[in-house]
């Protein structure tokens, strides 16, 4: 006859097992063998590991969730920034511009008032002004000719 003695430990670990054998072979022993888990215990266990997952992945979208909302809060007014510098260049170049033209033009009144050959040279190209006795040339660049429209052909 076999006697067989199991003892449940807090741990989940069944413990001193004892066989007693009876007859002319007396054999004593004592062995700790760990049970395997039950289905449902590996069952819980993969969908532990399946939420552990899923939080992590939560976690990640979340994250890149955050950092879209910072990036498109910044994005707006960084744009409206280039837009302005651009414009400001834009302005600076038009100043410029303007600046010249002032300088040209107020050195041409100064010549006109001042410098009576300026003031007869100018007369004579712009207004056809001549002295007595005097004979103009005027020379005419030649216009392109016109190219005959290839696209009417009979």
């Amino acid at each position: 006859m076999i006697m067989r003695a199991y003892v449940k430990l807090p741990t989940g670990i069944y413990g001193a097992r004892i066989e007693e054998e009876l007859g002319d072979k007396a054999v004593y022993g004592a062995t700790i063998r760990q049970v395997d888990h039950t289905y449902g215990d590996f069952r819980a266990r993969r969908e532990a590991s399946v939420w552990r997952r899923l939080n992590r992945i939560l976690l990640v979208l979340l994250i890149i969730a955050i950092w879209l909302a910072i990036v498109s809060l910044f994005v707006p007014p960084y744009k409206k920034l280039m837009q302005s510098r651009a414009e400001i260049d834009n302005l600076q170049q038009q100043v410029s511009e303007q600046q010249s033209l002032l300088a040209r033009q107020t050195r041409e009144v100064n010549l006109l008032k001042t410098d009576v050959t300026y003031l007869e040279t100018i007369a004579r190209d712009r207004l056809d002004l001549m002295k007595e006795g005097e004979t103009i040339f005027r020379l005419e660049t030649a216009r392109a000719k016109p190219k005959p429209n290839d696209s009417v052909r009979r």
